[in-house]
């Protein structure tokens, strides 16, 4: 369908040129996801994204994948089979970005505080999923049952936490995504493969409407300042929480998703465990919603690639989610409901090297509420049913577990307004692009032997994590003398050349957030920041006025605090 030679080339001419089949407007899990799934049902789709891809909410996630553990105490088994289901589908189809995370739960006294009482419910669970790893052939990628552990286990684990009355824990395992920008730049590349147009840094600013549709979509090329019309049947609003700004420009469309929005906030320090094993710490608010429910909710310490993630912390927000952020106090009173649980961990706020939070959909609570009702579902909106436009659909995600799934579901209702009434596409088992990797550990293996000798074994972990089955291509394309570590850093150099050559990387921010792992869990030092720039500069172009104006965009994400 694309007439440029490279899917991943961003021309504005093809948006022009055709009118589509529908057209996605986001580009996080959620509207990746609908773009394969459209690619593969044979449309002319194109999707847009006003920023990069994944620079909203599904990059700040807490990178967990939930298999649906926490619906038990809720009695909804259909909720624990379709996040069971899900997680499984992304162990199956993106082994190398996806992998079971052990979780360990200490457990202080008995009866419903205890481990027998937890183990219960998790029993329970295991029971519920016991087909959850089918068709996963690497067994590094399966989830295993639940366990105990004594309390000595956990103190050597875990050593400094409270002792007082601890029984020991329950563990039982989730999945960790290892680079959520990837995951979604992976469904991207498999939807452009098929035929799919996809293009960062455009922004829809509006619909244009003929009747009871939408004829039009009003956009502008944030890099260029141009502005034209994009023309399809159907239309997708993908935007997550920015949603409700798009649709209250439309008077038709003015207030016809109500709900209320958490800001899902967590943080990462440059520390871990000498394991691999997450801990659960009890919280100071309760799931009112629960059924069989302990004294409060937890959050989590997670060891991720270097770094370990600590959150999540939620709070029910009314701003534009252009307004929304994360203050320094908050951070402290975070840091100090953690050492409440575990003082032990002597954390402070310079510790930490990154903010992470995003707006999810959440129950029907006030602002100053203390126990939340926690989100249920996605927002799955057709507007023809809400005296709205015929062919506009809007999704607004509750997880990034459930992106696959709640995309194939709002397919459905665009398939229906396109008259197509064909299966939905198996996208539950299809790899994806760098997903056809049956030993994700023999992988790396072989990649490590084809990297000049003498690089740390982590470089080729990451390049086996970030490119897949497409690793080894990526080094035989490879410019030799890129195939060098940048400063301290496991990103090559090559690294940079392909992400604006290959995955249409326009701006620094891109590059060192969302196509390498520079400062996905902090800024660089110095000078891997300024090699980085060096490189860039000249790949992308930049004046010396932009060079300075997107190394401080890339500063501003980070915290701002002195060291």
């Amino acid at each position: 369908m694309s007439n440029d030679k490279n899917p991943f080339e961003r021309s504005m001419k093809s948006l022009q040129d055709t009118e589509f089949d529908l057209l996605i407007a986001g580009a996080g899990i959620f509207g990746a996801c609908a773009a394969w799934e459209a690619a593969l049902r044979g449309y002319r789709v194109a999707l847009i994204e006003r920023e990069d891809f994944c620079s909203g909410v599904s990059a700040n996630s807490y990178k967990i994948v939930h298999g649906g553990i926490r619906y038990i105490q809720h009695l909804d088994v259909v909720r624990v089979r379709g996040s069971c289901h899900e997680r499984s589908s992304l162990l199956r189809i993106a082994p190398h970005l996806v992998h079971p995370l052990p979780i360990a739960i200490p457990t202080y006294g008995y009866g419903m505080s205890g481990k027998f009482f937890l183990a219960t419910g998790m029993y329970l669970y295991d029971a519920v999923t016991a087909d959850r790893n089918r068709s996963i052939g690497d067994t590094d990628r399966r989830i295993p049952w639940t366990r105990l552990m004594s309390r000595d286990a956990v103190l050597e684990k875990f050593p400094g936490l409270n002792k007082d009355g601890l029984t020991g824990a329950t563990v039982f395992s989730d999945a960790q995504i290892y680079n959520p920008p990837r995951l979604v730049l992976a469904f991207l590349q498999s939807a452009a493969s098929k035929g799919a147009i996809v293009r960062n840094h455009v922004s829809l600013e509006r619909y244009e409407r003929s009747g009871d549709r939408i004829s039009a979509a009003h956009v502008r090329d944030a890099l260029s300042g141009e502005e034209f019309q994009i023309r399809a049947k159907t239309y997708l609003n993908a935007t997550g929480p920015w949603t409700d700004n798009l649709l209250e420009r439309d008077q038709e469309t003015r207030g016809s998703l109500p709900g209320v929005y958490s800001r899902d906030a967590c943080f990462v320090v440059k520390r871990q465990f000498d394991h691999d094993l997450a801990v659960a710490l009890m919280a100071q608010t309760k799931d009112p919603d629960a059924f069989l429910s302990r004294p409060a909710r937890h959050v989590f310490i997670v060891p991720w690639r270097d770094y370990s993630l600590i959150g999540t912390w939620h709070k029910v927000v009314k701003p534009s989610p252009d307004e929304i952020g994360i203050s320094a106090d908050e951070i402290d009173s975070y840091i100090d409901e953690i050492l409440g649980a575990y003082p032990a961990l002597e954390l402070s706020r310079q510790d930490v090297t990154m903010c992470n939070w995003g707006l999810v959909p959440f129950g029907e609570d006030q602002s100053d509420t203390t126990n939340l009702s926690y989100g249920k579902r996605s927002i799955i909106a057709d507007h023809g049913k809400l005296n709205g436009p015929q062919n506009l659909v809007s999704l607004v995600g509750i997880r990034v577990t459930m992106g696959r799934g709640d995309a194939a579901l709002a397919m459905r209702a665009i398939a229906e307004k396109l008259g197509d009434d064909q299966k939905s596409p198996p996208t539950d088992r299809i790899p994806i692009f760098g997903g056809d990797v049956p030993d994700v550990s023999e992988l790396c293996s072989r990649i490590e032997r084809l990297l000049p000798e003498g690089m740390d074994r982590k470089i080729a972990e990451s390049l086996s994590r970030n490119h897949g089955s497409n690793a080894e291509a990526f080094l035989e394309a490879a410019n030799p003398e890129q195939l060098k570590p940048i400063g301290d850093s496991h990103v090559l150099e090559a690294e940079i050349t392909h992400a604006v050559r290959s995955e249409m990387a326009m701006t620094l921010s891109d590059i060192v957030f969302r196509r390498t792992d520079l400062a996905t869990g902090g800024l660089p030092d110095e000078a891997t920041l300024t090699r980085c720039v060096e490189l860039s500069t000249g790949l992308l172009g930049l004046t010396a006025e932009q060079r300075l104006t997107q190394l401080e965009k890339v500063r501003q994400r980070t915290p701002g605090w002195p060291r």
